[in-house]
């Protein structure tokens, strides 16, 4: 005999538009630009806040790259622009950029591009392990593997 199960009381959280699934999609596309570059890469999602979603470790990366992957994703889920658009202001007003990425873990530098659909921002993609432009192709791609 099966018990019935008492309805769940607790508030409902919203389905977010970032699922699993869709980060899983993104993360595969850049680990394929990677294979493709010969190198090794993490790859971090992260929701429309900057919630992490989903990471991978590159499996010869640094230990380093979850934070770098992750700081480019939120950089780019926050400012709605792939980071390498903001490198001369990185250089520019060095103040400023390490009081908010040190407030908001942002980390500047290329290798994130946000996510959307419809238009619409549902969240970023950082790379990180990689030299020379390596992390940018890859998010890039990651990127467009969802259409944005």
């Amino acid at each position: 005999m099966t018990q019935q199960r008492e309805p769940d009381k607790r508030a409902r959280v919203p389905v977010r538009v970032m699922t699993q699934e869709l980060a899983e999609t993104v993360v595969r596309a850049a680990q394929a630009k990677a294979r493709e570059l010969n190198t090794t890469m993490s790859v971090a999602v992260v929701d429309e806040s900057g919630n992490l979603v989903y990471f991978v470790r590159g499996n010869a990366s640094s230990f380093i790259t979850f934070e770098t992957a992750r700081g480019k994703a939120v950089a780019a889920a926050g400012f709605r622009r792939p980071t390498r658009d903001y490198e001369p202001h990185f250089q520019a007003h060095p103040a400023f950029w390490s009081s908010i990425a040190a407030n908001l873990k942002l980390v500047p530098g290329g290798g994130g591009y946000p996510l959307t659909r419809d238009g619409v921002m549902i969240g970023g993609v950082g790379c990180g392990g990689g030299i020379d432009g390596e992390d940018e192709a890859c998010a890039e791609a990651g990127a467009k593997a969802i259409g944005t």
